[in-house]
């Protein structure tokens, strides 16, 4: 479950209770070369890319992407269930599954199920019931960040980020709601290697001024955050944003994210859902990494960094 999270009813294929597996977009992302191998550790991750792969080559309907969405994060236990599971985890109903499977080419689920088992891992992973549910909320992040790591493992993506950040001046920092704190985390940071931040953590009329204000003052990209639930402001303000002519970087918690149409960057860092509110480990950590690759292209970041430092001892800021 999650609070401020879950998806938006598709119609009559949705229905339930939020379960984990959130309404999202279809997006390209770096997700599809993570992965070390099916037989090594990195196998989930290996499976989860070509789950992606499989279904980013298709044009999905929301509820089709919820459900995309929903194997991808469960690709080690997707081709061991039923149409039924599927359609419980995702919050549809069952022949949503069913068409699900038909869209992408196949007969019916149990054809598509066939295929899974070919991509994913070769057994069911072992599971433990000696987890309380705090526990288990911790193994997931943990499994989230070991995800993230797989992803990276191919670093021009956050190169190219970074690349694209530091170049920005001003740099346009995006985050509302869920994910207003890792707007504001970057933006502090940033700050003190970046010569001119722009933070933008409030949404209302005056975020498409804010957007423009900042074009005119020649900034070339602008830096999303966006967690579920997904604000409709937020993807307004990424179309926006790309029409004064910025280029859009953004942290998603999903290649499917609905803000994915409006991307030219997506960097995907999964939240963990299996606590009342949603959990975001990952995706600030996939901050912190991409304000590494900022700093490195900016010649004048040590420089900054050590300044500040000196101002800080010299007022006293820390007690260590």
């Amino acid at each position: 479950m999650a609070g401020d999270t879950g998806a938006d009813a598709d119609g009559a294929d949705t229905g339930g209770a939020d379960t984990g597996c959130d309404d999202t977009g279809g997006a390209e992302s770096v997700t599809r070369d993570a992965g070390a191998g099916d037989d090594g550790p990195g196998g989930a991750e290996d499976s989860s890319a070509r789950l992606l792969k499989l279904f980013e080559a298709h044009r999905l309907t929301p509820t089709q992407r919820r459900i995309a969405h929903c194997l991808v994060r469960k690709a080690a236990e997707a081709p061991f269930l039923s149409s039924v599971e599927v359609a419980e985890l995702a919050g549809v109903s069952q022949p949503s599954v069913t068409r699900f499977a038909v869209a992408l080419g196949f007969d019916g689920y149990p054809a598509l199920r066939r295929r899974l088992r070919e991509v994913a891992p070769a057994r069911q992973p072992a599971r433990s019931a000696a987890y309380n549910e705090y526990q288990q909320a911790v193994h997931a992040e943990i499994e989230n960040l070991r995800h993230l790591a797989a992803l990276l493992a191919d670093p021009a993506p956050v190169a190219r980020a970074g690349a694209l950040l530091a170049a920005s001046r001003p740099l346009p920092v995006l985050g509302l709601r869920a994910a207003g704190a890792q707007a504001r985390g970057f933006a502090y940071f940033a700050a003190k290697v970046h010569p001119d931040v722009r933070l933008l953590d409030e949404g209302g009329t005056m975020l498409a001024d804010r957007i423009d204000g900042a074009a005119r003052a020649g900034a070339s990209a602008l830096l999303c955050f966006a967690l579920p639930r997904h604000p409709r402001e937020v993807v307004d303000a990424l179309g926006h944003a790309r029409a004064a002519g910025l280029t859009v970087v953004t942290v998603a918690d999903s290649a499917f994210a609905p803000v994915a149409a409006h991307t030219d960057l997506l960097l995907p860092a999964a939240v963990g859902t299996g606590l009342a509110f949603d959990t975001a480990c990952a995706p600030m950590l996939l901050g912190r990494v991409l304000l590494e690759s900022m700093c490195d292209d900016l010649p004048d970041a040590q420089a900054r960094l050590e300044e500040f430092d000196a101002h800080a001892a010299a007022r006293g800021l820390f007690v260590d």
